[in-house]
Parts: structure tokens; sequence; C-alpha cells
């Protein structure tokens, strides 16, 4: 199967606004929003109940964990099931996983069931959403052409984090008025439908008919694929080092709230705070595809990075919820801002019978690590706080604003593309003829 036919929109090619134009696309992008606020809506309870009952910022990284871990492990044969059978078949299998894990929250949760069934279920959620991350991913550019691809990139972007503003302002709202833990995971179960729904109405053939590796080879091809890939190599080592040492303050934004800045993460200030962070990230992700759209895309990800250092440094020194409101903003923006950029030009250099196997590195780089960092950093925090932590992933970030130079790799690359060409030119002497 070969990406959508360009189709005549009148809009920016690789806009936003391009994207949106093709009605397979704006079906799936609505419906995933809907589903999307649901899972957000749970990520920032979830974590936030757990602290409250134990105290720990570890045991919070366990849960993470439990809940993203499976990506580490997961994503690489699912990445091959996407690139050879039906991915819309095997998307609606894996959202009624996940949904039927996230309706066993329920009862557990308001039962105040031992710790240990939760992350049983967590993990249930982890493994469904593992093998769904490459198929998806594989999915989203195949619904548009590909000179509306960054348009449908940062779309899906924008989707993950508005979700993550509008789930946790509901939380905020529905909270006071005694909606409680147990009924937002409730909720949360009943938006996968949304998905399954729009998957249902979704003409999506199978992938393409290529030649595919035998054996356990077909497990490490994505693995050889990027590997001979300079510009893929380089953005999964640079997105895997960034999520271990520079994000691990997503998955333990309660401990950091209120070690930081004394906010509790069952209170509403915690919903909110958690909020204007994932509405910088939408705003982040968005701006690719509307500001920056004529902008080059390997150049805002080393402005990413250096931008992402500075605001996570503001975010570390603030000690007063005001400085955690304005900075945490502007870091979320920073953060999905480079990653929408990342992800964009890693989808644009991959054929369509790749997308599966490279993007599940994708994903085992990007959700994967962050849980490792999660529980080497987890226990940091707890004996020491949560400042060092965050500067030093605030120093890696600087770094990565430098090494991650995918121009420069481009330029090499083209280089040595034309070195024969100058090398049949040389005489003897090394003198080029004609000079």
């Amino acid at each position: 199967m070969q990406s959508t036919a360009t189709i005549e929109h009148g809009f920016r090619p690789g806009s936003a606004r391009a994207a949106l134009a093709y009605p397979d696309f704006r079906r799936m992008w609505i419906a995933s929003f809907a589903s999307n606020v649901g899972t957000w809506m749970q990520n920032v309870v979830l974590p936030a109940y757990v602290y409250e009952r134990t105290g720990k910022a570890s045991v919070v990284g366990l849960l993470v964990f439990a809940q993203l871990g499976p990506l580490l492990l997961l994503s690489i044969p699912a990445g091959v099931i996407a690139d050879r059978f039906d991915r819309r078949r095997w998307l609606i299998a894996m959202q009624i996983v996940q949904m039927l894990f996230s309706l066993a929250l329920f009862p557990l949760a308001a039962a105040d069931a031992p710790l240990w069934s939760l992350f049983l279920v967590a993990l249930g959620v982890g493994v469904g959403n593992a093998l769904n991350a490459p198929a998806w991913s594989a999915m989203l550019p195949t619904l548009v052409s590909r000179s509306d691809l960054a348009g449908s990139i940062s779309l899906n972007s924008t989707m993950i984090n508005g979700s993550r503003v509008i789930g946790p302002i509901i939380v905020a709202v529905l909270a006071p008025l005694g909606v409680t833990t147990s009924q937002f995971f409730l909720f949360n179960a009943v938006t996968y439908f949304f998905v399954v729904f729009a998957l249902l109405s979704l003409r999506l053939g199978r992938p393409p008919a290529v030649q595919h590796e035998k054996g356990w080879r077909q497990f490490t091809a994505g693995v050889r694929l990027a590997r001979d890939k300079p510009v893929a190599s380089r953005l999964l080592l640079a997105l895997t080092t960034f999520s271990f040492i520079s994000l691990p303050y997503v998955g333990l934004f309660a401990a950091v709230a209120e070690l930081n800045f004394g906010i509790a993460g069952r209170t509403s200030t915690y919903k909110w705070l958690y909020a204007t962070w994932g509405l910088g990230a939408c705003l982040g992700g968005l701006a690719i595809g509307t500001v920056f759209v004529g902008w080059d895309k390997r150049r805002l990800i080393r402005l990413g990075f250096a931008a992402f250092a500075v605001c996570l440094t503001a975010f570390a020194i603030a000690r007063e919820p005001i400085g955690a409101f304005v900075s945490g903003f502007f870091l979320g923006f920073a953060y999905f801002g480079t990653t929408t950029s990342m992800m964009t030009v890693m989808q644009s250099r991959l054929a369509d019978h790749e997308r599966g196997r490279v993007m599940s590195l994708w994903f085992m780089a990007f959700g994967g690590t962050v849980p490792l960092g999660n529980l080497v950093f987890g226990p940091v925090i707890d004996a020491f706080g949560a400042r060092w932590v965050l500067l030093a992933g605030a120093a890696w970030a600087l770094w990565l604003a430098y090494w991650c130079n995918i121009e420069a790799i481009d330029a090499l690359e083209h280089e040595n593309a034309t070195a024969p060409d100058r090398a049949s030119s040389l005489d003897e002497h090394g003198i080029v003829a004609g000079e």
C-alpha cells in the first residue's frame, strides 16, 4: 500500500489544514483526539493516586515503567506485524485490549486494591499500547500524500498534547464536584470506542507486497534499516538519550510539583499545572504544521533542544507556583516542538513498507526509554530532590542541540555520494582537470 494520492485542497502543502482536507485522516484524527482525552485523564490521575497512597517517587516510577516498559520489549515484533499484516484489524484488536484493561482499573481503584493489582493492569494497558503504536505510526502517513506528511504529523502531536490539556482540565473541573478517581478510569475505557468505530469505517489495504526477511532476521530488520540511514540513526540515538536523561520529569511530574513548588498531586492546582504544560506541548506540536511550516525542520530540531534546555533550567530553579506555570508552558512547547520536528524528518526519510519496523525503534527510544529514566532517577529524587535531576536533563539537551546536526549529516552524505565523480576527474597528482 502506498501513500494516498494528493487531492486538490488549495492549502499550503505540508500544512495542518492540508492534512485535514483528507476525509479518512480527518475522521481518524477526531476519533483519536476524543479517545486520548480519556487516556490523559487516566495518565494524570493514576500517578497522582499512587503517589498519594505511597508518597514515593520511586513507586510512581515503577508504575510508569509497568505502563511504558513494554515498548522496550514489544515494539520490534509489533513493527514486524505492522509491515506484514492487516493494520486495520490489528489496531482494532489492540484498542479493545487497552479498553478492557483500563476498565479493570475502575473496580480496583474504587476498592483501594493492593498496588500490585494496579501495576498488573497498567502493564496490560502498556502491552496493548506497545503492540498498537508501530502500526498506528505506519498507518498515519498513508492517509495523506507524502507532500502533506508534515501537516499530519503536526496534527498528531497536537492531538496527543491537546488531550493532555483537555484531560487534566476535565479532571480539575469534575473532581471537586464529586467524580472519583475510579470513575475517571471508567470514562477512559469508554472513549476507546471512538477509535474502534473510526477504524471500522476506514478503507485500509494490506501493506505493500515486498520481499521480507525470513526467520529471526525480520526482528532485526528495523535496526539494519536505521543503520543504513545516518539521519535515522542520529535521530534515534538523540531521542533515546533525551528520553532517558532529560524527560524523567514527565512520568514523575507529581513528585516534581510537590517537592519543587509545594503543589500536591491531589489538588486542582496540580491538574492546572499539568494542563498548562500540556497546552504548551500542544501548541509546540501544532506550530510545526502552521507557524513553522516553511522552516527547515532539521534546523528546528537544534533550536528546539536549545530552547528546551533553557526552559527546563527555569523549571528547575523556580520555587513558586507562578514560576512553575510560566516555565512549564514554554517547556512543553519546546519539548513537543522538538520531537515533532524529529518525527517529521524521520518519517520523510522512510518508505511506506519500512515505517512499521523503523518506527518501532522510535517508540522504544521515546516511550520505552522514559520509564527507565523514571526507575533510575525516581530514587534519586526521593533522596536528593528533583532540582538537580532537572538541571542534568537541561545540560544534556544543550549538548544535543550541538550534536543532533542533521544538516551536517546530509551535507556529508551528499559529499560522499559525489566523491566518485570528483575522484574520476583527478589526475595522478591530485589536480582536478581544467583547474
